[in-house]
């Protein structure tokens, strides 16, 4: 990463606790990368977040109770409001078929439960970079 750290807004789809967020924001932010926290679950409040704080990624942790509707909208919410340069990755709980289903909706990677944080820092100094 040069210059400018990378700014990624960290955010979860469906019911769960807040540790692991910001245990993952913290492990991120020591890898250098500069991490907006959020504990907002609505894909419209996701991509308000992300347009106000300037942010080039957006890393979702998915929880039980994912609706994969909510990827759907957070994506057309994005192009809406030409963010589309914004890409996403998401890491969780989630069904096989689900994951196909988001990464064709534009999810560019999915993390399952009990990647490392190493392994996410890692994959994410590759393939994230800065917007603007």
């Amino acid at each position: 990463m040069d210059g400018q750290k990378v700014r990624i807004l960290m955010a979860k789809l469906g019911e769960g606790h807040e540790p692991a967020i910001f245990k993952l924001g913290g492990a991120f932010s020591e890898a250098g990368f500069e991490v907006i926290y959020t504990t907002i679950q609505d894909p419209r409040a996701i991509v308000t977040a992300a347009l106000q704080e300037s942010a080039d990624h957006i890393g979702i942790t998915t929880l039980p109770g994912v609706q994969i509707e909510d990827f759907a909208k957070l994506f057309e919410l994005l192009a809406r409001e030409n963010l589309s340069q914004i890409k996403v990755t998401a890491g969780g709980f989630l069904e096989e078929e689900d994951i196909e289903k988001i990464k064709e909706m534009g999810v560019v990677e999915f993390f399952p439960k009990g990647t490392t944080y190493g392994e996410l820092i890692e994959w994410s100094k590759l393939h994230i970079k800065r917007t603007s």
